[in-house]
């Protein structure tokens, strides 16, 4: 059994947590550290476009930075899957509230978001985190690991502070994002 090989598979697949590689893998956690460690090593080479870091609480294959102005090229590709600013707001919202109900978020929209949830969530982006406590036990929403990542966020804590008592005449760009997503919100 080729121990390097599964590891690298599981962090390619999800990446995930020191105790939980050594669960899936059978393995004590020296092994796992020596493992992790020498697949490190393998990717510190030039010709390799790859390296494992550390995001959250696991460990995770990402794009080595020196190479970040040919992913750049990617991304700026006109013909990119994006987010709208309307599923933007709606990332914000549940990631400075969460866990936080669809309802909350449409009355502090002012317009419904089902239609925006749903994809947030197919996307990836935001996860089911249980039930309120609220008349009809609507679901809670929660960000992910996939979210931390997609922003650059080691953890929700993370996020630029908001001062709720301050008043502003400004917009705070809470997010910015190349990313488009083509939605129809007359069916919310």
């Amino acid at each position: 059994m080729d121990k390097l090989g599964i590891l690298e598979g599981i962090l390619f697949v999800v990446g995930d947590t020191l105790n939980n590689l050594c669960d899936i893998m059978s393995i004590n956690m020296d092994e796992a550290k020596e493992l992790l460690l020498k697949l490190k090593n393998s990717y510190e080479s030039k010709d390799r476009g790859i390296r494992i870091s550390y995001l959250g609480d696991a460990f995770k294959l990402t794009t080595k930075e020196e190479h970040k102005e040919y992913y750049q090229k990617l991304v700026d590709n006109p013909d990119a899957n994006s987010l709208s600013p309307s599923t933007l707001e709606v990332l914000a919202i549940i990631a400075y509230n969460e866990p936080i109900t669809r309802i909350e978020i449409d009355e502090m929209r002012g317009v419904q978001s089902a239609y925006i949830v749903r994809r947030l969530v197919a996307k990836g982006l935001v996860k089911e985190a249980g039930k309120s406590n609220l008349p009809g036990r609507p679901n809670l929403y929660r960000t992910t690991r996939e979210f931390l990542d997609a922003f650059g966020l080691a953890s929700i804590n993370d996020l630029p502070r908001i001062d709720k008592d301050e008043e502003s005449n400004d917009e705070t760009d809470l997010f910015t994002s190349i990313y488009k997503e083509e939605e129809n919100e007359v069916g919310n």
